[in-house]
């Protein structure tokens, strides 16, 4: 079996590494619903952008190659992050996001090839083992015509995140988690949000508060 290692890239190391990190793209949204997921050229920009954003920290995984990434970065009221959202914000969230306490899991994903074996949820416990602020967010796809929740969704709630509601234009941008970030790296590709271009959906936001 391939061992699979995790390392911690600095922003500088990050853009060095844009062009493997979107290997890693293509392949974890081939088949994803949205030509828009799976555009090589329109994910650099986003990356771009991400890397460029505040407190931005990044884990990959590695084998002789990148096969894997998480990353994400702090948001504010500066950014307008939450002005998408659907009904009142309650005012726990709004002071920790204004106070820049509030952390954006921007994207999460694995190579199909080596989907459940956990290399989804070391990752992110990775990413956010040593964050210090006090909430992080991140948005998935809206449940199906029937209710079914999809893979990101339940994956989040399999890892003791929480459903806050729902979030909208003009707030979401493209990029983000889904593909293959369930608990074992499996789970169909979704998407989750960052810093990019606006699109047209309403999605739903997960929070988790980081255990002190």
């Amino acid at each position: 079996m391939t061992e699979v290692y995790l390392r911690r890239l600095s922003r500088w190391q990050a853009e060095q590494q844009r062009d493997g990190v979107a290997d890693v793209h293509v392949a974890a949204y081939r088949g994803a619903a949205g030509a828009e997921y799976r555009d090589r050229q329109s994910f650099l920009r986003e990356f771009e952008q991400h890397v460029r954003q505040r407190d931005f920290d990044m884990v990959v995984a590695d084998t002789n190659g990148l096969v894997g990434c998480a990353y994400g970065h702090r948001i504010d009221r500066t950014g307008d992050w939450w002005s998408g959202f659907r009904g009142g914000l309650p005012p726990d969230i709004e002071e920790l996001t204004a106070s820049g306490r509030t952390f954006l899991l921007a994207e999460l994903m694995v190579v199909p090839g080596l989907r459940r074996r956990g290399i989804a949820t070391r990752l992110a416990e990775r990413l956010l083992a040593r964050l210090d602020t006090d909430l992080v967010v991140a948005t998935v796809d809206r449940p199906d015509e029937n209710g079914h929740a999809n893979a990101a969704a339940r994956t989040l709630h399999t890892w003791g995140w929480s459903r806050l509601g729902e979030v909208g234009p003009p707030a979401v941008p493209t990029a983000g988690i889904g593909a293959g970030s369930g608990p074992h790296g499996g789970g169909r590709p979704g998407s989750g949000v960052g810093p990019g271009h606006h699109q047209t959906v309403t999605r739903e936001v997960w929070i988790r508060r980081p255990p002190r």
